[in-house]
């Protein structure tokens, strides 16, 4: 069975962000996908601080919070779904933090996971959180998951969030393409295998010219 992690980065767990993610889910399970919500905005997370630890051992040196934790789940999940509350025109820092740390301190491959991101807002700020969010799966080879409209839902409470009826549209047409290409995915993958992937270049001029 096919599985999508879901990380809510509000500190709230049944805020607006976590009304959301609830929509996504209701219909990852009639689609026949496992799920797992996991609640991170409200942890203590420090950010990355490059200590080259996880280079060498596979994992990151701090155990204070879920990195390590969720990892392997990340590791064993066709897809990811991270959502975000909008702070000052961005996601909320504790879901960067965590989303630094888990990204590259993580050996294996994410090439072919889906990935989604969701913002919640009361006004603005939605585009730019969604950008940020969505660079995580552009650089990791994952394909991005769309909707018909952009991944967000608007509101100051969760009883709001429940009265934007396109936003939450939003929602389930995201969970039902989301989980249209994870099963696309696999049927590709057993009949034409996964495209080849070049990791050899790495430019960074060390010369100065």
């Amino acid at each position: 069975m096919a599985k999508v992690i879901l990380l809510n980065g509000s500190p709230h767990p049944k805020g607006c962000t976590a009304t959301a993610l609830d929509e996504m889910i209701s219909v990852f399970e009639k689609e026949g996908v496992e799920t797992e919500l996991i609640q991170v905005g409200s942890k203590a997370i420090r950010g990355c601080v490059s200590c080259g630890f996880c280079a060498k051992n596979g994992r990151c040196a701090f155990n204070d919070d879920l990195v390590n934790e969720v990892a392997p789940k990340f590791e064993a999940a066709d897809g990811l779904v991270v959502g975000s509350p909008v702070y000052y025109g961005s996601p909320n820092g504790t879901i960067l933090s965590f989303l630094d740390r888990l990204f590259y301190s993580t050996p294996f491959s994410k090439h072919m996971k889906v990935g989604a991101a969701v913002v919640s807002c009361r006004r603005g700020g939605n585009t730019a959180s969604f950008d940020v969010l969505n660079k995580y799966f552009t650089i990791s080879g994952m394909p991005v998951a769309s909707s018909t409209y952009w991944n967000q839902v608007h509101g100051f409470s969760a009883e709001d969030v429940k009265k934007d009826l396109e936003g939450l549209q939003t929602m389930r047409n995201l969970a039902r393409n989301m989980a249209f290409m994870i099963g696309a995915f696999a049927a590709a993958k057993e009949q034409f295998g996964y495209p080849e992937m070049e990791n050899n270049a790495f430019t960074s001029f060390p010369d100065g010219k």
